[in-house]
């Protein structure tokens, strides 16, 4: 008799018969031995055929067995130390359910386009594998993090009327007989949750029509939005920090294995934790001008700018009170310096940029009806979010993390477009 398991859990088996359906990843022969590299999306294992213990039907089968091909394969588990997972399995049957022919991924190298073009068997690979595991372990910690603290998950909507920060690069579309667009962010929803559950915080798709074909750039990606009413942005910031720490520390518990597929270099994450440096605005100019850039007082940091800024410190870095200009209407002002706001960018080292941006929101209603008036935003639809400064206003702080960018730094990743299952960007829309 066998029992059923899978590659996960072959450790609570050594020395008993077990079945597991999975997929041919590799294979190899040596004359009367047949070595099986054997998935089944929990792990990995060789199962290790031997000519003179099996029988000819069995042989057989399993020299048919070509790259993707699946089966139920049956045989006894024993502690191999060779093995990356300590176990292999000397394979005593073999039922093939399919057998692949031509797979159009092999081991040699593939460019991108074609990588991408066949994202839906490129997900099969051991290393994008190991980044869904670790992405699959962020949202976990994510979740347990705010779960665990008093926050209460809310759903914003998709569709919406307007955009949440004044920006024109939505995705339009017809809500029947009204312009609705595709959200960029749930967080002005999230501020009216807020106000009823006091700390809340939302996790879902967001989408930016930015003609953008950077690295760190997708048009559909996930963001996950806190908003706390009562709190200002030093204490959003000490949240921040937390969270981050929390997320990356979680990731290095639980992910070891994928971790070393991916090659990561674990020393770097392994800083994360405690409290991240700060500077203002005004001296990263000053630090950008004394660095070789030429960037006048105003101007918004782009993908050079933050990695210098970020390359000189070994945590994430906030770089906070931006000029208002450049910041979104929401923003409460700094009452000591009204030209700059009560906000911050979380900037990650290595140069992956901006994972976090958050603020304090704008409270006083007069200051936000001004806001509305600079900003050329349509009073009808945004009332709802004026009644909010208008029945019981609080002070209030939130923020944003994509999941992406958060992936790709974790993972070491060169590009984003590997850190989500069927990436959208620019020029891509398949699979």
């Amino acid at each position: 008799m066998s029992t059923k398991t899978d590659i996960r859990g072959v450790s609570a088996h050594v020395g008993e018969t077990v079945r597991i359906g999975c997929w041919v990843n590799n294979k190899r022969s040596s004359g009367k031995i047949q070595f099986l590299q054997l998935r089944d999306g929990t792990g990995y294992i060789q199962g290790v055929v031997v000519k003179s213990e099996v029988s000819e039907e069995i042989w057989n089968d399993a020299k048919s067995l070509t790259q993707e091909s699946s089966l139920y394969v049956t045989g006894i588990i024993r502690e191999e130390p060779r093995s990356k997972s300590g176990f292999e399995m000397t394979v005593t049957g073999i039922e093939v359910l399919h057998i692949t022919e031509d797979y159009p991924i092999t081991p040699k190298e593939h460019g991108v386009d074609f990588l991408m073009d066949h994202r839906h068997l490129w997900l099969r690979s051991t290393k994008q594998r190991a980044v869904m595991i670790v992405r699959a372990q962020i949202v976990r910690a994510v979740r347990e993090f705010f779960d665990t603290r008093g926050f209460t998950l809310m759903d914003p909507p998709i569709l919406t009327p307007s955009s949440a920060e004044g920006t024109t690069e939505l995705f339009h579309i017809k809500y029947f007989d009204e312009d609705a667009y595709l959200t960029q962010s749930g967080q002005l929803y999230m501020e009216a949750a807020a106000m009823a559950l006091g700390k809340v915080y939302s996790f879902g798709p967001t989408f930016r029509a930015e003609k953008s074909k950077t690295r760190r750039h997708l048009i559909e990606f996930w963001m996950i939005e806190p908003e706390m009413a009562f709190v200002d942005l030093e204490e959003s910031l000490e949240i921040q920090e937390q969270f981050v720490s929390h997320v990356v520390q979680s990731v290095l518990t639980n992910c070891k294995a994928e971790l070393e597929t991916l090659e990561r270099d674990v020393t770097k994450l392994e800083q994360i934790s405690g409290s991240f440096p700060r500077i203002t605005y005004d001296e990263a100019i000053e630090f950008l001008n004394n660095n070789g850039f030429d960037v006048p007082w105003g101007e918004d940091f782009g993908a050079p700018h933050e990695t210098a800024i970020a390359n000189h410190y070994d945590k994430p870095v906030f770089i906070t009170h931006y000029p208002a200009e450049i910041k979104a209407f929401y923003m409460k002002p700094d009452p000591n310096r009204p030209e700059v706001v009560l906000c911050a960018d979380m900037i990650a080292p290595e140069g992956y940029g901006e994972i976090i941006g958050g603020s304090q929101r704008i409270d006083d209603p007069q200051l936000m009806e001004e806001r509305f008036a600079e900003h050329n935003l349509a009073s009808d639809a945004y009332q709802w979010y004026m009644d909010l400064r208008k029945y019981g206003s609080v002070p209030h702080s939130g923020f944003g993390l994509g999941l992406e960018r958060t992936v790709a730094w974790i993972c070491g990743l060169d590009h984003v477009r590997e850190t989500i299952p069927f990436p959208r960007m620019l020029y891509r829309l398949y699979p």
